[in-house]
């Protein structure tokens, strides 16, 4: 059964999914979820403005809000939406952080400090989405066989999950639980038990590897990563799974 606490919620466009995303941390609040926002600050033409959308949130209950600002969201620049959208946050008084990926690099899963299934707070690049199509180049591999786990997410007692914009219920980035626009979230949470989820049962009993063993994917030598494989594999299925496989768009599709 599941046994989340914390409900983090992912942006879309502002003026659309706001109301959406007010209304959800209000009731995610209320029900005694702890609640927080992952968003790159896009809002932020000024700090003065960045409080306008962020004090209603503030009000209906938000417990921390978490700013990714780092070459790839950014650039170089020295005055960023984020940086903006920080300054307003910490004037506040919500307390909130920085997620910073530094360059592609393959190192120890553990890097950052954090235990499997913590939220993402800085180290290498993952490499799922965009990162797969441009990063991977170049970067040495392992043999597909050795990725007998996940190396980040306890799917099994994942304590967390992200909500987007079209109310797909994330236990990882792109792998659902469900969509709460369909079933309410305390019933997806309830209800959810990874050794009957037919893509995260492959992958608690054997990692990325059994995933592709078992849903026959055609592997080739060697992956960069965990994460690497994982994609790839959940990308070939999306088809077959669209409601476990979703927003579309964290695959490249439309």
């Amino acid at each position: 059964m599941g046994t989340v606490q914390t409900v983090f919620f992912e942006g879309g466009e502002p003026f659309l999914y706001y109301p959406l995303l007010l209304e959800g941390v209000r009731r995610a609040a209320a029900m005694g979820f702890q609640t927080g926002i992952v968003t790159n600050g896009y809002f932020a033409s000024s700090v003065e403005d960045a409080k306008l959308w962020l004090k209603p949130l503030q009000e209906a209950g938000l417990g921390s809000i978490s700013f990714s600002d780092d070459l790839f969201h950014s650039g170089s620049a020295t005055d960023t939406p984020a940086k903006r959208a920080l300054a307003a946050a910490q004037q506040m008084g919500i307390p909130c952080g920085v997620i910073a990926i530094s360059s592609p690099t393959v190192s120890d899963a553990q890097e950052n400090g954090s235990a499997k299934g913590e939220p993402i707070v800085g180290g290498g690049v993952r490499f799922r989405g965009r990162a797969v199509e441009r990063l991977t180049y170049g970067l040495p591999t392992r043999p597909w066989h050795t990725f007998t786990e996940c190396p980040y997410e306890n799917l099994r007692d994942h304590g967390r999950v992200h909500v987007d914009a079209y109310g797909n219920v994330q236990v990882c980035w792109g792998l659902c639980m469900g969509n709460l626009w369909k079933t309410p979230l305390s019933e997806l949470v309830r209800g959810y038990q990874a050794e009957r989820h037919p893509l995260c049962a492959p992958l608690v009993e054997g990692g990325p590897a059994e995933f592709a063993r078992r849903y026959g994917f055609p592997v080739e030598e060697g992956y960069v990563s965990a994460c690497h494989l994982c994609y790839l594999v959940r990308r070939a299925l999306i088809a077959r799974f669209p409601e476990y496989l979703a927003p579309r768009q964290v695959y490249g599709l439309p």
